[in-house]
């Protein structure tokens, strides 16, 4: 009896990294609503006890988002949040082998564009025995994870072909800054501030419109940096530590270099001594609360040698004169939600990293 042929891995273009990358403004703008409408009927007040503790939980993207909007649930619900990856929160994220590992008013979010990831299924599973609410952020719907949670949020994305994750990227974002705005409504925050912060997340969707038609020309002069370096680091903290990791993924996914995110003051202390000299360095400075540190981190990478890319404000001079390259972010977008402009970039350096190369998204261990 002849064996089952393996299946047939997805055939995969560059050029729908560049597709997907020019479809995230619209992506919010007509997600916005069915999103805001599934994140209202959520039960985060009502019989059991109000919310007051959130892990975010996932693996590769999904992690990176959860870790990118830890600062919304801190400062827009005022919950504690901690952003686990699913083997963490499943093997050590608690302390299981007691009763009441997790505390009532223990919420576990649940993130995977497909739905299928085995850990993350297991986790919330294992979180729901111990009596833990449970949510699922997928853009799967009836998928084994959404069977696993009490509630789930779905974001569906028409027309998705095979490409390294872009436009589900911010799908799980969107879902997330959603839930994080919901749940400090239900916890006693005025509506009307929700709304506000609501309509300030869909008009983010013209500011991510200009930073993806500004970082396109400037992305592509400089893939020959990045296609000609031995390894790349990318640098950020709060939302934009997110943002970094998610950028170096994109980078292995789509060119088979080696990336590494990494936080800017940790770089100071470990990193800052890798060779070589002249690595590419991408700094992410949004505006915001680690903008300042970031500048003094770009400024001392550049004195080091290092090929600084600022991925910082538009119009920010002093990211200008410490970096070699800047990618511009347009708009004004508070810090909660800088995350969905913050990684805009790192598609398209990608797609044309990997188009100097002549390689395509996920083939290095490929026959």
């Amino acid at each position: 009896m002849t064996a089952p042929a393996p299946p047939t891995p997805p055939s995969y273009a560059l050029a729908e990294m560049l597709r997907q990358a020019d479809a995230l403004a619209e992506d919010l703008r007509t997600g916005h609503g069915p999103a805001l409408q599934q994140v209202r009927g959520l039960p985060f007040v009502g019989e059991q006890s109000v919310i007051s503790r959130v892990y975010l939980v996932g693996s590769g993207d999904s992690y990176h988002a959860a870790l990118a909007t830890q600062m919304a649930f801190h400062r827009l619900a005022g919950v504690a949040c901690e952003p686990l990856s699913a083997l963490r929160m499943l093997e050590y994220g608690a302390a299981w082998e007691y009763d009441d590992a997790l505390p009532s008013g223990t919420l576990v979010i649940g993130i995977s564009a497909s739905g299928g990831n085995q850990r993350l299924i297991q986790a919330l599973e294992r979180a729901g025995e111990q009596g833990a609410r449970t949510l699922a952020i997928t853009a799967t719907a009836h998928s084994p994870l959404t069977r696993a949670s009490d509630h789930t949020v779905t974001l569906p994305l028409s027309d998705l072909k095979p490409c390294p994750g872009i436009r589900t990227y911010q799908a799980s974002l969107l879902g997330l800054l959603l839930t994080a705005i919901e749940l400090g409504r239900q916890r006693g925050h005025p509506s009307a501030h929700a709304e506000v912060l609501n309509r300030e997340v869909l008009a983010t969707a013209d500011a991510i419109e200009a930073t993806t038609a500004a970082l396109r020309p400037r992305c592509d002069l400089l893939a020959d940096r990045i296609a000609g370096a031995p390894v790349t680091m990318a640098l950020g903290s709060g939302p934009g530590y997110g943002s970094a990791l998610f950028a170096a993924a994109k980078l292995i996914e789509a060119a088979g270099v080696f990336a590494a995110g990494q936080d800017l003051e940790e770089w100071e202390h470990v990193e800052v001594l890798a060779r070589p000299r002249d690595m590419p360095t991408v700094v992410i400075a949004a505006p915001g609360r680690s903008r300042d540190r970031a500048l003094q981190v770009a400024t001392r990478a550049h004195g080091y040698g290092r090929t600084v890319i600022a991925v910082a404000g538009d119009g920010d001079r002093g990211l200008a004169e410490a970096a070699n390259v800047v990618l511009p972010l347009h708009g004004t977008v508070r810090e909660e939600f800088s995350a969905l402009v913050s990684h805009l970039f790192a598609g398209p350096l990608a797609c044309f990293v990997a188009e100097r190369l002549e390689r395509l998204p996920f083939a290095t261990n490929r026959p």
